[in-house]
């Protein structure tokens, strides 16, 4: 049975997130457990996620999921906009929750962190010679 979609396509936030994911060298998207993941091989970002308290699973459904560095990691979870997601959770990866008041810049620089740790070195070297 496949996942249900968990995610609104009209959604303002997406469509930035989606502006700026798809951007990056032969990025495409795909649904992946019923919410959008950003991908080259490797998924690099998922749009919404969730954390699981006491059994129950609770939904961050405007949330940037990226695989940043361990430094970078632990400098964003000590931010209540950040939570340690269910099942990625556990490899590294960190949620941020998104608002009207995001800093896209900010989550520019996540997706290129994230896009680097799991792109191969083809494509972080397309990346770097597009950059002034």
């Amino acid at each position: 049975m496949p996942h249900p979609i968990m995610f609104d396509e009209a959604d303002p936030l997406l469509g930035r997130l989606r502006t700026l994911a798809l951007a990056f060298p032969d990025a495409a998207e795909k649904v992946s457990h019923g919410r959008p993941a950003f991908y080259t091989t490797k998924v690099f970002a998922y749009y919404g996620g969730s954390v699981k308290v006491d059994g129950v699973y609770q939904q961050h459904e405007q949330s940037v999921i990226v695989l940043v560095d361990p430094e970078e990691r632990t400098a964003l979870l000590a931010e209540d906009r950040c939570f340690v997601p269910a099942y990625l959770g556990a490899y590294g990866w960190v949620g941020v929750d998104l608002t009207d008041d995001t800093g896209w810049d900010e989550v520019g620089e996540l997706l290129d962190a994230s896009y680097r740790r799991t792109a191969g070195a083809r494509r972080i070297a397309l990346l770097d010679s597009r950059r002034p």
